[in-house]
């Protein structure tokens, strides 16, 4: 049953749903071939692993969040302000955040399934008839909308919703209901709906078919696994109390428990051994005849792949269908961004592209704003791409003065109450004596405890300042040289990656066009991986020449970029000149020229 969702009218824009009507195919000569869809709905509910990836998409269309948008003159998405009349309507769509939720992740199902859905829009009237109080909004299934004489029909609830066709030349009833069709288009005809699953109807049937060839094996282990033979005449022994046991035949003892054990697959009849007592020279004619067939283990064998290829064609990693009990947080959180990318981003877009030219633009123009067509519903997966785990990558780059320590408390967990409390500021008396501010000169001078501790010249501290001494302060050339060997680094890092896992073949293409100093931003690489890659193989040997030529330690600077860079790579960070100064901020520079 599809969820109903309320939303008010948009603010200021009440009479403007008018212009807001079914696409309309006047000289359509042949209709959408639909018959495949109803089989795919069937494996929908047959299939776990179909079910499993609809609602996978859907719940992760579901965390996106809409928004108004405008599309700069890069190509990117600006966000409008709040008070911008399409920031109004869109926030208004299925009424509010909740409802485009589920508006949003009802959606995945079918657009995976059968690659088209409905959005019925029914307006909310007051007791009049007249006057419109706000929408209903509804995800309804191909099979739940039908087409008749010219309308459009939605199943609602179980009654009948027809939604008239908006005729252009006649004044439009506004308290009719609307409709949406959002469909992937099909590569051969762009009329019909395509989806992941219409290419695997064929694969599926055979899943089925090995679905239930392995549960024949399954019952067969309890009830067809051979024949056993047994002498004529072989009885269990008869005890003297009842005589009337010895006209039990043997075989009805084995028949009685072989229907126990299919009936009650966990008693013990079905795994204990029957003991039996017979005369020493019946053993040994006493066989079991098995009827193994090689299909048993095959069958198994062919389910998996099956399932195997089912999760390739779905559009998303293959992992996410068949698990990812070996990946590493690292790789897990690379395969969950590479499915929202491919899987999940791009059917965000139809829905949102359709609610951009069936609602927003119309009830735009009508109320007369300008540039109506720049304006966009789009969409934000922020939320989905929160990396897990994130506390190492944090103290790695908090350690390289890449991020705050506010920042670096809030990926641990920590909040500003835990923050240390600031220390005491030393200040430094005529006699050259450290005093604190807050302390009295002759509580100080009489407390016995203050001679242990150790006092610091105003130029030493136990912290890293913010810039070296003038006296360690490196050179123009040194920090140009140094911030080459980083480039460099990452430049040849990222030819390499291009050709590795991290970058899956279709996307190669577009990482040609990054900076392959900047492909690390795009494509997460699992720390691990950087040796096993060889990413920096050959990337520091011109440390010790520039060591030399700036008087620094080749062996420490070597160590300090190696750490740089990998903590730049594990964070998905670009590197800039500027933060050039503050990685050579550390005492093994000290000596710098």
């Amino acid at each position: 049953m599809s969820r109903r969702l309320i939303s008010p009218l948009p603010r200021q824009l009440t009479a403007a749903a008018a212009r807001y009507t079914v696409q309309r195919n006047r000289n359509q000569q042949k209709k959408p071939n639909s018959s495949w869809q109803a089989s795919a709905w069937d494996f929908f509910e047959k299939v776990p692993e179909v079910r499993f990836a609809g609602t996978w998409i859907g719940n992760a269309m579901g965390g996106a969040t809409l928004y108004a948008g405008r599309r700069a003159e890069d190509g990117s998405i600006e966000r409008l302000p709040h008070d911008h009349p399409a920031s109004d309507i869109v926030e208004e769509i299925a009424g509010g955040p909740d409802g485009q939720a589920a508006l949003l992740g009802d959606f995945g199902p079918h657009l995976v399934v059968a690659g088209e859905g409905w959005v019925i829009v029914r307006p909310l009237l007051e007791k009049t008839g007249t006057a419109v109080t706000g929408y209903e909004w509804r995800v309804l299934s191909i099979a739940e909308v039908t087409q008749h004489s010219g309308k459009l029909v939605a199943e609602i609830d179980g009654e009948p919703v027809e939604i008239p066709e908006y005729d252009p030349d006649a004044e439009y009833d506004h308290t009719v209901p609307i409709a949406i069709r959002v469909w992937k288009p099909s590569p051969r005809r762009h009329i019909e709906a395509d989806s992941p699953v219409r290419s695997s109807l064929q694969l599926l049937e055979e899943l089925q078919l090995l679905n239930a060839a392995v549960a024949a094996i399954a019952r067969s282990r309890l009830t067809g696994r051979g024949v056993l033979l047994i002498p004529k005449g072989t009885r269990f022994p008869t005890s003297t109390s009842s005589p009337s046991d010895a006209e039990d035949d043997l075989i009805d003892v084995f028949m009685e428990v072989a229907s126990t054990a299919i009936r009650e697959p966990d008693s013990a009849a079905a795994t204990v051994p029957i003991v039996l007592e017979v005369p020493a020279e019946s053993i040994s004619d006493i066989k079991w005849l098995k009827f193994e067939s090689e299909f048993d283990d095959l069958a198994i064998r062919l389910r998996e792949e099956a399932i195997r290829r089912f999760a390739n064609g779905l559009e998303v990693p293959a992992e996410i269908l068949l698990g990812l009990g070996d990946a590493n947080h690292w790789s897990a959180w690379a395969l969950t961004a590479e499915a929202i990318r491919l899987g999940v981003e791009p059917r965000l877009a139809l829905i949102s592209h359709a609610l951009t030219v069936q609602w927003l633009r119309p009830l735009l123009e009508d109320h007369g704003v300008e540039d109506a067509e720049e304006y966009l519903v789009w969409y934000d997966t922020s939320n989905l791409r929160v990396q897990a785990n994130r506390a190492q990558t944090a103290l790695e780059a908090f350690g390289l003065g890449l991020i705050s320590a506010a920042s670096a408390r809030r990926e641990t967990g920590f909040d500003e109450s835990d923050a240390p409390a600031a220390p005491p500021v030393k200040k430094t008396n005529d006699d050259g004596d450290d005093t604190d501010d807050n302390a009295d000169d002759s509580d100080t001078a009489e407390d016995p405890s203050n001679e242990s501790e150790t006092s610091l010249p105003v130029s030493e501290t136990t912290s890293i300042p913010d810039t070296l001494p003038a006296s360690a302060a490196l050179p123009d050339g040194a920090l140009a040289a140094v911030d080459g060997l980083i480039w460099n680094a990452l430049y040849a890092a990222g030819v390499r990656l291009r050709n590795r896992p991290a970058c899956p073949r279709p996307e190669r293409a577009r990482a040609r066009e990054i900076v392959p100093a900047e492909l690390h931003t795009q494509f997460p690489v699992d720390p691990e991986k950087i040796d096993e890659w060889r990413l920096f193989d050959g990337a520091w040997v011109r440390v010790p020449e520039i060591a030399t030529r700036y008087g620094l330690d080749a062996d420490c600077l070597t160590g300090l970029l190696d750490d740089y860079a990998r903590a730049l790579i594990a964070a998905r960070h670009p590197h800039a000149y500027e933060d050039t100064a503050r990685v050579l901020r550390t005492s093994c520079l000290a000596e710098a020229a």
